[in-house]
């Protein structure tokens, strides 16, 4: 794991794995798999926000971890439904605000996209600035998805 900086004041916790085996079950599953395992025995801080599988890790001449030719990861949205309540809307519009990512939708997990603690603190006043509701940071990581979130806010309007 390192720490990337690929946007100033943003750095992120970043895994890199090469599976073993002929199984051939890298891509996603793999990634999904080791962040779990990851969030099950490590402190919430140290979970990374991307895991990125590699064929092989990259070396130098000298036969080091080439720390400048690790690929940076890619954050994406699953590119599901398109949001389907204003509120929706915004929420998805600050979750792709506060991630750094083109987009998101609206049953994305804010996790699964790199969020992590810090992040979800930021998300939690983004979202009480814009909307002028209070939201507790534990929320964001019982619901993390702007579906999710939005449901919430929305039953709260109707009591």
């Amino acid at each position: 794991m390192i720490v990337r900086e690929d946007a100033p004041g943003d750095k992120r916790l970043v895994a890199y794995v090469v599976p073993s085996g002929v199984d051939g079950d890298g891509g996603d599953g793999l990634a999904g798999q080791v962040r779990k395992h990851a969030a099950v025995r490590l402190p919430d801080y140290l979970v990374p926000s991307a895991v990125v599988v590699l064929d092989r890790l990259p070396l130098t001449p000298n036969g080091k971890l080439d720390k400048i030719a690790l690929p940076a990861p890619v954050y994406t949205g699953t590119g599901g439904r398109g949001p389907s309540t204003v509120v929706e809307e915004i929420l998805c519009g600050l979750f792709a605000e506060v991630l750094r990512v083109e987009s998101v939708g609206p049953e994305d997990d804010f996790f699964t996209l790199g969020g992590y603690s810090l992040l979800a603190v930021r998300l939690a006043s983004e979202i009480q600035a814009v909307l002028g509701t209070e939201l507790d940071i534990t929320e964001v990581f019982e619901t993390p998805t702007p579906a999710g979130l939005a449901a919430r806010l929305e039953g709260r309007e109707e009591k």
